[in-house]
């Protein structure tokens, strides 16, 4: 057993290349040696997302608070709140974030595939964003 104490997990800002907006990115747990998956606490601020992009084994999110939209390529954006699931396909271009008036967190847990997780494309646009 290994216990890991809140304080040895800072809290660090989303990089400016993979997020519009202010978001912070709380880490939960890595992957080990015998397991892929990975697992965040990330809170978006009213208006922030994530740039578009996918995962090799895809994504499951879990809406802890607030008030957030996700969308995939092609299809509408859909709005979630505290105790929704989401979970994207592999391989699905994706975007997810907080609404434009109310601040989202949630946990986000994805697999490692050949040494990939993430695979980061082009920011949301603010037209794209404002398109609901």
């Amino acid at each position: 057993m290994k216990i890991i104490k809140n304080e040895e997990l800072k809290s660090v800002q989303g990089p400016e290349d993979w997020f519009t907006g202010s978001v912070r990115i709380d880490p939960l747990f890595q992957q080990k040696e015998v397991t892929k998956a990975a697992g965040a606490l990330v809170t978006f601020e009213a208006g922030a997302r994530t740039a578009w992009h996918t995962h090799p084994a895809g994504q499951t999110l879990i809406i802890q608070s607030g008030f957030g939209w996700v969308q995939k390529e092609g299809g509408p954006i859909e709005e979630v709140r505290p105790g929704d699931i989401v979970w994207f396909e592999p391989d699905e271009k994706h975007w997810h974030g907080a609404s434009p008036d109310k601040a989202m967190s949630h946990i986000a847990i994805q697999e490692e595939v050949d040494g990939d997780v993430v695979t980061w494309m082009e920011k949301v646009s603010d037209e794209q964003y404002s398109s609901k």
